[in-house]
Formats: C-alpha cells, sequence, structure tokens
C-alpha cells in the first residue's frame, strides 16, 4: 500500500481555504466627526509571526532603514493531528464516479489542523477594528466548503473552530522604538485526508431482478411474478444520461432462482 503515488493536495487546499477567509478585512482611521480620512486593505501573509516581528525593524544599509508596513497580518498552519472522535471503519470504502469511470475510495481519514493568525497593528483601534470583523462569524466555529478530492468531485464542509485569542504589546525599550500591537487567535480546521483512488467495476449494478411470491413462505409458496430493470443503454456508464427497461414475466411455478449459477433450479 506504501509507495503508491498520489497527491490530493488536501491540506494545500486547506491551508488556501482559511487565508482566504481574512483576505478582505479592512480598517478606517476617521476624524473626531465621524468623516473618513483613510482607509486600507490589511495586508495578509504566510509565515510565522517571528518573522514579522524580526523583520519590523531591518535595515538595508546604515542610512537608509527599511521597516514592513503595520497594519498587517500574518498566518500559518502549526499543528497537525489525527482525531479519533470522527474515526469511521478502517476497511470500509465507498464508490463514486469521475463522471465516466467507477472509482473505489476508502474512508477517509479525520485530521485536525490547526492555525495561527496574528495581527500586527500600531494603534490599538486598528487591531480592534480587525478583531471585530473576525470574532462575529465564529460561534464558535464557521464552516468552509472544501473540495478535497477535485478527480471525483468530493466537496465536504470543513468546520473551523476558534479556540482562544491572546494580546501582546510589544513595546520596550525608548522612544524611538517601533511599537507593536500584537493579537493571536487560533483556530482548529477539521479536514479529512483520503488515500489513494482506483478503478474498479466491482459494485456496478447493471440488472435488476425480483421474484414476487405469493405468501412469505418460499419453501412452499410458488413465484407468480419477475420483475427485471436494464439501463438503456446497456452500457451506460455511472455519469452518463439514461433510463430503464423494465419487464414482467409470469411465472407461477416452484422453482427459485439460484443466484451462484444464474439461473432457475
Amino acid at each position: 500500500m506504501l509507495g503508491t503515488y498520489y497527491y490530493h493536495e488536501i491540506i494545500r487546499k486547506t491551508i488556501i481555504s482559511f487565508g482566504t477567509l481574512f483576505n478582505a478585512i479592512e480598517i478606517k482611521h476617521k476624524e473626531q466627526d465621524g468623516t473618513t480620512f483613510s482607509e486600507m486593505n490589511v495586508p495578509l501573509s504566510y509565515g510565522p509571526a517571528q518573522k514579522f516581528l524580526a523583520r519590523l525593524e531591518q535595515q538595508a544599509n546604515l542610512n537608509k532603514p527599511v521597516q514592513i508596513t503595520l497594519p498587517r497580518m500574518s498566518f500559518e498552519m502549526n499543528t497537525i493531528a489525527y482525531d479519533p472522535t470522527r474515526k469511521a471503519g478502517v476497511t470500509q470504502t465507498f464508490k463514486t464516479s469521475d463522471g465516466t469511470n467507477l472509482k473505489k475510495v476508502y474512508m477517509p481519514v479525520p485530521y485536525n489542523i490547526g492555525f495561527e493568525l496574528s495581527i500586527f497593528t500600531k494603534l490599538n483601534d486598528d487591531a480592534l477594528q480587525i478583531v471585530e470583523q473576525i470574532l462575529p462569524y465564529f460561534q464558535p466555529s464557521f464552516t468552509l466548503t472544501v473540495d478535497l478530492v477535485s478527480s471525483i468531485g468530493e466537496k465536504r464542509d470543513i468546520p473551523v473552530i476558534l479556540d482562544n485569542i491572546s494580546f501582546q504589546d510589544d513595546y520596550e525599550g525608548d522612544f524611538s522604538t517601533r511599537r507593536a500591537l500584537i493579537y493571536t487567535i487560533n483556530f482548529t480546521a477539521k479536514t479529512y485526508l483520503f488515500g489513494p483512488i482506483a478503478d474498479t467495476t466491482d459494485g456496478l449494478i447493471k440488472k435488476v431482478q425480483a421474484d414476487i411470491y405469493g405468501s412469505t413462505d418460499t419453501k412452499t409458496a410458488k413465484r407468480e411474478m419477475r420483475y427485471t430493470a436494464t439501463p438503456v443503454p446497456p452500457d451506460a456508464g455511472p455519469g452518463d444520461d439514461f433510463g430503464f427497461s423494465e419487464n414482467w414475466m409470469d411465472l407461477g411455478d416452484a422453482k427459485t432462482y439460484s443466484p451462484t449459477r444464474q439461473e432457475d433450479i
């Protein structure tokens, strides 16, 4: 089993979907009379908070200090752990279709992915504007619909749970030191990981047959009728547009149908 190459990009898709939640947040600065004199979208990047803290006072050379602009946000995946509370049968499989062929898929494995969202600002009001645009949507979770496995159209609702929020005022040193207010919000995304997907013809039903008896005692009762249904056209696939051909046959005999021999005995 190990060594079979496959890559559904599920973790990558989960990271991207999480990031899109926060890529349209903006802040506004207002005068005392309430008129807006500036507004901006808050930049969002993927990376650890320590990276951005270190860049707050970078210098390209001794005469030209280069600093990153505040406010801004960053996020990163910091944990990934198996979730036994959502476990399904280990060997359980289900069948699906890619529109042409029937596919056999093992039940997905539940994993929790932890994210940390960091908010950096100079002004406390900027931080409060950002936080207040985030928190009301999590009660305590917000559900994302993610196309986990595109080849079979497997879309699932992924709850993103807000775990906790913390605050830090990173202001030390003299008046030349740049102030940084940092809000850190931790989330957990409850996603699923899929294994390899194989083509299969097992379980593709091409014919339905049912014998109807006049009594529940099939040992003594005679068969009255037989109902059969087949797809039209007969070679229709799972993703095709097809109908059914139905047939009723009068029997009235004492025979039974053997599925193994595929004949009346």
